[in-house]
């Protein structure tokens, strides 16, 4: 994630006097009207659903209506994208996009069931998600000199879990492997959870990790966390260095969320759930929540979420691309 995608996050901080007032019904008076459908395109417990389940609770105090989580994981975020895009555009079917969904699956399938830009209606920008490289304790390594060293004299010999092919997780590990020169195998997991229990195992050695649910790993020490991907400190950790001041300037892999509609959702419907998920970021809880649990509150308009998603389409072409990533 570039740094300007960061900065949203300030513009965000800017907007706490209109974010935290009602939103006004003017052009969307009457809706909701009825139960609102949250699709989450990954397994519960991960990084999505947890974002996804406190952003539902917050709409529906402010909407009225119950926003019910629909988990719909499989074949790297397209099984719930898919469905969300032939969705009737009516605001009462929400999808909790990722940087996967919107930006790495154009270049990584052949075929996809949707088109990310052109089936969607973007709403806002909701947070970044940082990735940890976590290794098991068992191998005595406390910092990223000595596991590169460690890797280094191991060529071909260790391999890393992800979430699968192409995942936010797995080019993270392509990148850095390209940084640093170590050679390692690539083992995609279902889910990046049962990738992170294995390296908890001993079973794989390491792997690039989500914030949200390694944190709790990493404080009860069955995890060390050697750095984090993100180009700057994560405030949940901040002890943790990033993989770029220990030594890889310009390295920086950073997945993302976002709140998106199928396309020709109402423009004042739009305009409404841009303006609660503002509200959402703007209360002091909220923030507080998701720095806690090792995300980065973002927001920013629907026009810059639109422009974001366009530039993150061609910047992780060209890492897919590198990696060799394809999916039929």
């Amino acid at each position: 994630m570039t740094d300007a995608a960061w900065r949203l996050s300030r513009r965000t901080l800017a907007m706490l006097p209109l974010a935290l007032a009602p939103a006004r019904r003017a052009g969307a008076a009457g809706y909701p009207e009825r139960p609102i459908t949250f699709i989450v395109p990954y397994p519960a417990g991960g990084t999505s659903d947890i974002l996804a389940r406190l952003l539902a609770e917050h709409l529906k105090d402010r909407l009225g209506q119950p926003v019910v989580i629909d988990n719909r994981p499989g074949a790297g975020s397209t099984i719930g994208a898919g469905i969300a895009a032939r969705a009737a555009p009516d605001g009462y079917t929400l999808l909790m996009a990722t940087s996967t969904t919107l930006a790495i699956n154009a270049s990584l399938f052949q075929r996809l069931p949707y088109d990310p830009v052109a089936d969607f209606a973007p709403v806002s920008l909701v947070a970044g998600v940082p990735l940890a490289l976590i290794v098991n304790p068992a191998l005595g390594i406390r910092s990223l000199a000595d596991f590169v060293a460690y890797a280094k004299a191991r060529p071909g010999e260790l391999s890393y879990g992800s979430a699968g092919n192409g995942t936010p997780h797995h080019l993270a590990g392509e990148l850095f492997k390209t940084a640093t020169g170590i050679d390692a195998k690539h083992v995609a997991y279902r889910g990046s959870l049962v990738a992170m229990n294995d390296v908890v195992g001993g079973h794989i050695p390491f792997m690039f990790m989500d914030m949200s649910p390694a944190l709790p790993l990493i404080a009860a020490g069955k995890l060390t966390a050697l750095a984090v991907t993100a180009p700057r400190r994560v405030a949940a950790a901040p002890d943790i260095p990033t993989v770029a001041e220990m030594g890889y300037p310009g390295y920086e892999a950073v997945a993302w969320q976002a709140l998106v509609l199928p396309a020709k959702a109402p423009p004042d419907i739009v305009r409404r759930l841009h303006a609660e998920v503002a509200s959402f970021l703007a209360t002091p809880a909220h923030r507080a929540k998701l720095i806690e649990i090792g995300l980065e509150p973002l927001g920013g308009s629907t026009e810059e979420l639109i422009a974001y998603i366009k530039s993150e389409i061609a910047r992780w072409a060209v890492v897919v691309r590198a990696s060799g990533a394809r999916v039929e």
